[in-house]
């Protein structure tokens, strides 16, 4: 029924409107009911950001690759995800550096920026240094390692936050069930938004003659990182700098190694022409983003915000070109 309102010009604009109120009223929901849940707990902005929020947002990319796995589609079971986090450093990031500048904590440098770095290192091994009695790709074995990397993450990411636990300074803090209320209203609006929006815009470039392939590339790329762009710059507008990095951040650690490594785990995932590009920048961007926050203030400033952007689009710009 939704694909026949789609052929619709006015609904399609409606459709893309609606979707984007959704979009950012999710995430306008999600920042406020993760920071109160954050100062309920005791713990950081950035812990809620890492995880709770980080894997909200990841939602979509977890629902492509499973259903990706589920038809065969493997291909886009890695493209997904390395696409994914090549946008969220660069595009998400610098949208968010530019709204406002972003100052890190010293675990994120120390820890968690470096862990988005052996993310991409780990991707090129397991793919172009597997067994030559297999054919190259990420196996089942590989998948698991990727489980047992992203388990240690979250056991050291909660004993931290465990160990540097503060008790709420406020004289009536807000109602758990409120904070949950938010959240998952929030994660709903994200999703559905970012759903209605990548549907209608995909749509309009088909109706305007666009190549599917250059559909692939930007649109469905980028539809599934809407819920990470959203929250991200409306933490950064709120001056939550620890939610608008640790969503980047633990969305980034997600994507690779829980929902890549689910993934490879299911189902043997094969290279594809071009891995080796895109799992290059994966390492490459975040090591961008760890080179602009070793300065005094641990700070990525609009030009920073800007650099990003401008590498993004030097990738695409060559991908486009050689696709």
């Amino acid at each position: 029924m939704v694909s026949s309102y789609l052929s619709n010009p006015i609904l399609l604009g409606l459709f893309l409107v609606v979707g984007l109120v959704l979009l950012v009223k999710g995430a306008d929901w999600l920042v406020d009911g993760a920071s109160k849940l954050a100062k309920r707990l005791g713990v950081t902005d950035l812990v809620i950001g890492l995880t709770i929020v980080a894997f909200g947002t990841s939602m979509p990319e977890f629902v492509v690759n499973m259903v990706s796995v589920a038809d065969g589609a493997t291909d886009l079971a890695i493209t997904n995800i390395l696409g994914s986090n090549i946008i969220n450093t660069l595009v998400i990031l610098g949208c968010s550096a530019l709204v406002c500048p972003l100052v890190a904590q010293r675990s994120t440098v120390r820890l968690d920026i470096p862990l988005n770095i052996v993310a991409g290192v780990l991707v090129l091994v397991f793919v172009f240094f597997s067994s030559p009695m297999e054919p190259k790709g990420l196996s089942r074995v590989e998948g698991l390692a990727l489980l047992v990397v992203f388990a240690a993450f979250l056991f050291y990411t909660f004993y931290t936050a465990k160990a540097d636990a503060t008790t709420t300074t406020e004289s009536t803090p807000f109602p758990l069930w409120k904070c949950v209320v938010l959240i998952l209203a929030g994660l709903v609006g994200l999703v559905v938004g970012g759903e209605m929006i990548v549907k209608s815009t995909v749509a309009i470039a088909r109706y305007c003659g666009v190549a599917e392939s250059v559909i692939g590339l930007t649109i469905v790329a980028l539809g599934t990182s809407l819920p990470e762009l959203a929250t991200s710059v409306v933490a950064a507008f709120k001056h939550n700098n620890d939610i608008a990095i640790g969503n980047v951040v633990g969305s980034n650690i997600f994507n690779v190694f829980f929902i890549l490594g689910t993934s490879a785990t299911i189902k043997l995932l094969p290279i594809y022409p071009g891995i080796e590009i895109d799992a290059v920048l994966v390492a490459l961007s975040a090591i961008a983003v760890w080179l602009l926050l070793l300065n005094r203030k641990r700070s990525i400033n609009r030009w920073g915000g800007a650099v990003l952007l401008l590498l993004y689009a030097a990738y695409l710009t060559y991908r486009l070109i050689s696709y």
